[in-house]
């Protein structure tokens, strides 16, 4: 879990990185760190609580495009990272829909990546 945590907080990361509509505040490479590690967090929490009622409220419209609309949900759940990161004065902003956006594809394409990497959950249990 520890792992798929950093990954996540390494795909924030190069969204950050690559879109200029996603900033972080100036500080030492630490501070950035503990930022993105906290925005991961957060945006983590999101992901488990709130992105599951969006998917079912929104179901149909995502049976009807055929899945394309998870990624309107998921750069929804950027800019709700973005939002509550500002709310805890974290420094980590996310400057409107199509930086969403473009952000959620770039997360989900790095994190697809890394979490293809590591081991899988099921295996692991099973030798326990």
């Amino acid at each position: 879990m520890l792992l798929r945590f950093l990954a996540n907080a390494a795909a924030l990361a190069v969204a950050t990185w690559v879109l200029p509509g996603i900033s972080l505040t100036d500080g030492s490479t630490l501070q950035k760190v503990l930022v993105l590690l906290g925005v991961a967090l957060i945006f983590g929490i999101v992901n488990a609580v709130v992105k599951p009622l969006f998917q079912l409220v929104t179901l149909p419209v995502i049976i009807l495009s055929l899945g394309v609309f998870l990624l309107i949900i998921n750069a929804a759940m950027l800019g709700l990272a973005s939002w509550v990161s500002g709310l805890l004065d974290l420094g980590w902003h996310v400057d409107g829909f199509w930086n969403a956006l473009f952000g959620a594809l770039i997360v989900s394409v790095v994190s697809f990546v890394l979490n293809a990497f590591l081991p899988d959950r099921k295996n692991r249990r099973g030798r326990a």
